[in-house]
């Protein structure tokens, strides 16, 4: 009982159980988002149908919530990266709403993250170099409402990016 009332609150009520061939079919799907139902079917050890149907309920149920590219951002000219911890001054609702839309309608933000702690948020943000990136914060970082104090730090390798979820 307890546990399905964490799992209400955390997924609004939408939880969706799955087993192992399901588990399977994530992990297929994860390495190759292109795979064709045929060949998704050969790996995960179904027939077309049977697989068919369980990936139509894995995306019913928002289990798969899409597909997309997953683009070289150095190969697009935005080779630099920067992590940014940001400690707000106020934490009422309207400030953290409107600090949280104003992050969501930048662009160069491509993962943000409200933390528990003594920061309150952590953003990625990628650009094209040091000086976009300044300007960015310069202009709309730190303008943002609530926003007291900002630190970066500039990423100098990825050890792991886009890990497929584990089984």
């Amino acid at each position: 009982m307890f546990l399905s009332l964490i799992a209400e609150s955390l997924f609004g009520g939408r939880i969706c159980l799955v087993d192992a061939i399901d588990r399977k079919i994530l992990a297929a799907l994860q390495q190759d988002g292109r795979l064709t139902i045929t060949e998704l079917a050969a790996q995960v050890g179904l027939s077309v149908s049977p697989c068919h149907r369980r990936l139509r309920e894995l995306e019913r149920s928002g289990a798969i919530r899409g597909y997309r590219a997953v683009v070289d951002a150095e190969r697009v000219g935005l080779a630099f990266e920067a992590l940014v911890f940001i400690t707000m001054r106020q934490t009422d609702r309207e400030t953290l709403l409107g600090f949280e839309a104003g992050v969501a309608s930048i662009p160069d933000v491509v993962q943000a993250e409200r933390l528990f702690g003594e920061t309150d948020y952590l953003l990625r943000i990628v650009t094209a170099d040091l000086a976009a990136y300044q300007r960015l914060q310069d202009d709309k970082i730190t303008t943002l409402p609530g926003v007291q104090r900002m630190t970066s730090t500039l990423v100098s390798k990825r050890i792991v990016q886009d890990r497929p979820l584990p089984r």
